[in-house]
């Protein structure tokens, strides 16, 4: 379950997410891979431009870490986050395809220059910071064409869940849509749960009730839980 942001960070304490998975016996493993914050600034550095490339090598190394220590079966593992997490998401699916049985993909981009490009307004003091740490679409072209996965979902083989929110200013909804539309069109099972009256995240009780069932019915299906 790999977090969002990327500049942020898990810590010890109370999750509610990964409670509820391991409330039905599924092992969480959240791990801090480079481009997270609170381990310095060459750690955070590291992760400039890495999206899908070396940030994904550490969570992929996670997971032949909890197979090799038999924590996990490795035809027994799933991928899910939010934001970041959620192109992590897909980005697991698509560059390393045999190593997971299903995703969950919430709120998260495909398409690394639509994601770009669609900034809201209250980034745009930041839109220099984001070209340096996820990469520049003129000067950057080939590495972002490398890291998006829509622009590679003929590599995507097993079942992945979308969650979006409709009024989502940070991921729009044609993230998600475009996405599931190629999906759908290889035959590959992609349940897709839209919110009209959300955001970048689900926060009304009815909706988040909502989304906690699913996934967890969808890992049920895929995973044998």
């Amino acid at each position: 379950m790999p977090h969002g942001g990327p500049w942020a960070r898990d810590s010890l304490g109370f999750d509610t997410e990964v409670q509820s998975l391991a409330n039905r016996g599924y092992a969480v493993l959240q791990m801090n891979f480079r481009g997270s914050t609170g381990y310095g600034k060459a750690f955070l550095n590291a992760g400039n431009k890495q999206w899908g490339k070396a940030m994904q090598d550490d969570i992929t190394d996670g997971v032949r870490w909890l197979i090799d220590q038999g924590i996990a079966d490795p035809k027994r593992i799933a991928i899910y986050g939010a934001s970041y997490g959620g192109y992590a998401t897909l980005a697991g699916v698509t560059f390393t395809p045999d190593l997971y049985a299903a995703g969950i993909d919430y709120v998260g981009p495909s398409n690394l220059f639509t994601f770009l490009a669609t900034m809201p307004p209250y980034w745009e003091p930041g839109r220099a910071e984001m070209y340096m740490r996820v990469g520049d679409p003129e000067q950057d072209k080939k590495l972002l064409e490398d890291s998006s996965p829509l622009m590679h979902v003929d590599r995507i083989k097993v079942p992945l869940m979308v969650v979006q929110g409709m009024n989502d200013p940070r991921i729009k909804k044609a993230e998600s849509d475009q996405l599931v539309m190629a999906l759908r069109g290889r035959g590959i099972d992609s349940p897709y749960m839209v919110k009209s009256d959300e955001g970048h995240g689900f926060h009304k009780l009815e909706n988040r009730t909502d989304f906690y069932k699913a996934p967890l019915k969808f890992l049920e299906q895929n995973l044998g839980g």
